[in-house]
Order: C-alpha cells, then sequence, then structure tokens
C-alpha cells in the first residue's frame, strides 16, 4: 500500500496576507521556524509562495556591484553610490510580500503517492508543496516531512513494498 500525501503532510499551514511588508514576512519566518510561507490576497485564496530565499534575493539584487568593466573606477564607485541612495530611498517605501512572492503554486491532491511528490519535488527544485482537496488547500508537505519516509520504520517498509 502506496503512502499517501496526507499520512505525511504537516495540517496546519501559516499564511501571511499579500500586503504585509517584507520585514513583517521576515520576523513572522523567523519567529515561527519555517523558511516559507503561503501568501493569500484579500479574500483569503493562495496567490503565492515567499520564502526567506526571496527576501535574500532581493536585498542582494538592491545591493550588488555587479561586474561593469566598461566604467572607470570613478564612474563604478558612482554607480555603487547611487544605488545605494536608491535602495536607501526603497527602504522609505515598505516592499510588500506580492513584491517579492513566488507567484506560482504548485500542489498535490490529498491521495497523491508520496513517490510521485518527491518526483516533483526534485523536478521543480521545490522545498514544500501544498496539499489540496476538492481544490482547497489542506496541507503542506516540506523537505522535513519527505524525511518522516526514512526516521518512520512503518513509512520506510510501506514505500519499499512499493518498489
Amino acid at each position: 500500500m502506496s503512502v499517501l500525501a496526507h499520512e505525511i503532510m504537516t495540517p496546519t499551514v501559516k499564511a501571511v496576507p499579500h500586503h504585509w511588508t517584507m520585514d513583517r514576512l521576515a520576523r513572522f519566518l523567523t519567529d515561527n521556524e519555517i523558511t516559507g510561507s503561503p501568501v493569500t490576497d484579500d479574500n483569503g485564496d493562495i496567490i503565492g509562495i515567499a520564502t526567506l530565499k526571496d527576501i535574500t534575493e532581493f536585498r542582494w539584487n538592491a545591493s550588488r556591484t555587479g561586474d561593469q568593466p566598461q566604467l572607470t573606477p570613478e564612474e563604478q564607485e558612482e554607480a555603487r553610490r547611487l544605488r545605494m541612495v536608491i535602495f536607501e530611498e526603497m527602504g522609505k517605501v515598505p516592499v510588500e510580500v506580492r513584491d517579492i512572492m513566488t507567484p506560482i503554486v504548485l500542489s498535490v491532491d490529498e491521495d497523491t503517492p508520496v513517490r510521485d511528490i518527491a518526483n516533483i519535488m526534485m523536478r521543480e527544485h521545490l522545498h514544500r508543496i501544498f496539499v489540496t482537496r476538492d481544490s482547497k488547500i489542506t496541507g503542506i508537505i516540506t523537505t522535513y516531512d519527505m524525511l518522516k519516509l526514512i526516521s518512520q520504520k512503518e513509512l520506510t517498509q510501506r514505500c519499499a513494498e512499493n518498489d
């Protein structure tokens, strides 16, 4: 008998509203000791996912100097100074979650075999995937949840039986 999504999923999904600031998102993720969260619109529907990686990439892209071999050292320094001024000004206008989230949300049905889920996660380079029933999200499976397949003997045996 295959191990199914609903058997290993985490049934509580901590979502954040799209209008939260990036800083509030960072505090939320840190306080809850998670690395990502679904993003909801004003109706509570999930419209994307925001992760610590999204925050890091936004900050990195705003502050990096990049390779500019065509500029003189003085021009490179001026370009760096201007980027920093722009970044500081951007800090005065809060960046919202909707500005940094990934708008693609992949999900699987509660009855999807975990082997299929593992293949999707590997193929798409995902660390989390939503679980649904009748198009409503009922849980989330993370790479941590997938480790249950190894750490729980009964699940490991059931997976091995289906090879």
